[in-house]
């Protein structure tokens, strides 16, 4: 299984906005950190901020910044949001197959899949910014240092 690109900027939007918390940053600063599209990540952040992920300030002083502590945000909930498909094979979505009455690979396809999810679903944004990773990520990033929590 591959996560769309979609999928890899909502990720990384939240793990940069978590090692800026409490902070606002610009999705300029995001994209230029990550030396990703700008135009992109405005429709990321656009849908963050639609599920509630992250908050948006329009205008003079304005920005963004988590909707909710990194706790909250569980991984496998964001990648259930932002990923359009996750049929792994076209026997997930209805496509037809030669095979599909005595095939076995859908149903060993659909555990794979649920057992990616489940670890998903027990990470947290939390987890990723862990006290190990943060500060690394933050130096990597550019972020001088991390703003007391």
């Amino acid at each position: 299984m591959r996560l769309t690109r979609y999928t890899d900027y909502a990720l990384r939007t939240l793990i940069y906005l978590g090692l800026r918390e409490p902070e606002q940053c610009s999705i300029a600063e995001i994209a230029r950190a990550y030396g990703i599209s700008e135009n992109h990540l405005v429709k990321v952040v656009h849908q963050l901020g639609r599920l509630g992920l992250v908050h948006t300030l329009r205008g003079r002083g304005g920005g963004i910044r988590l909707g909710r502590p990194p706790a909250e945000i569980v991984i496998g909930a964001v990648v259930r949001e932002t990923e359009e498909d996750l049929a792994l094979v076209e026997c997930f979505s209805g496509g037809a197959c030669a095979i599909t009455a005595p095939c076995r690979l859908k149903r060993v396809l659909g555990e794979a899949l649920a057992a990616f999810l489940a670890v998903l679903d027990r990470t947290t944004l939390a987890d990723l910014l862990g006290a190990e990773a943060g500060p690394e990520m933050a130096l990597l990033l550019g972020i001088p240092t991390l703003p007391a929590a």
